[in-house]
């Protein structure tokens, strides 16, 4: 039985021995050439490459809308827009032809904000699915699509699920909004994929916090910060 750890999210560069610790390792693919894949590969590493599905990082584009995401600068899409999918296709061909063993899929909760992108969106996980193959893909929330989502990823990510980062550090969520995320979490083992938690924390104490309560929910938990640059 392998001694590597569930998994990693490390958004910057290089490090591929550290990476190597882990099946998988969710990097920004722009950062990474194919004689690194093919190492981390060869190390038993599945290396997963990051796309955004509802927001766009890039110059105006005509599938932008005039709504940005408040704490990353990103504007938030259109994302039925032909040029948008074709967009968000083409970087995971090119991952997937570098030499990325699968997909990791972020902004997928469009419910709340712009719930007519849900169909949309469900359709541009589904085409991301054939993109992948046998690859492996994993969904960051996403709750909105389920249980659709489901037939199309092999894993679900339940970013922020205990602790989070704040304009003042790091914290655990209020009482409330840790009972939604606990009637969220229960009912994603009927739906038969990989687990995972993505908590943020800064000291020893909010990291046990989250890890204990992770698993009591059955979820392998990730502990970073929110840079996501600890390996």
């Amino acid at each position: 039985m392998s001694d590597q750890m569930p998994i990693v999210f490390y958004y910057g560069t290089g490090r591929l021995a550290e990476l190597a610790a882990y099946r998988r390792a969710v990097l920004q693919p722009e950062f990474y050439r194919p004689p690194e894949l093919q190492s981390l590969r060869g190390a038993g590493t599945d290396p997963l490459a990051y796309l955004s599905l509802s927001e766009d990082q890039g110059p105006p584009a005509p599938w932008q809308r005039p709504q940005r995401n408040p704490d990353w600068g990103g504007a938030f899409v259109h994302v039925a827009h032909p040029g948008w999918q074709e967009h968000v296709l083409r970087q995971a061909r090119d991952a997937m032809n570098a030499g990325f063993a699968g997909l990791f899929l972020d902004t997928l909760n469009v419910e709340l904000t712009f719930p007519e992108d849900v169909a949309p969106l469900l359709g541009l996980v589904a085409a991301l699915r054939r993109v992948a193959g046998t690859g492996y893909v994993l969904a960051n929330r996403g709750f909105g699509m389920l249980p659709h989502l489901a037939e199309h990823v092999d894993g679900i990510v339940f970013e922020s699920f205990s602790a989070r980062w704040t304009d003042d550090g790091y914290a655990p969520w209020p009482a409330d909004v840790l009972e939604d995320h606990a009637r969220v979490a229960e009912g994603l083992p009927r739906h038969g994929l990989d687990l995972y938690a993505l908590d943020y924390a800064d000291t020893p104490g909010l990291a046990d916090f989250a890890r204990r309560r992770a698993e009591l929910f059955g979820m392998e938990c990730v502990i970073s910060d929110r840079a996501l640059s600890l390996v």
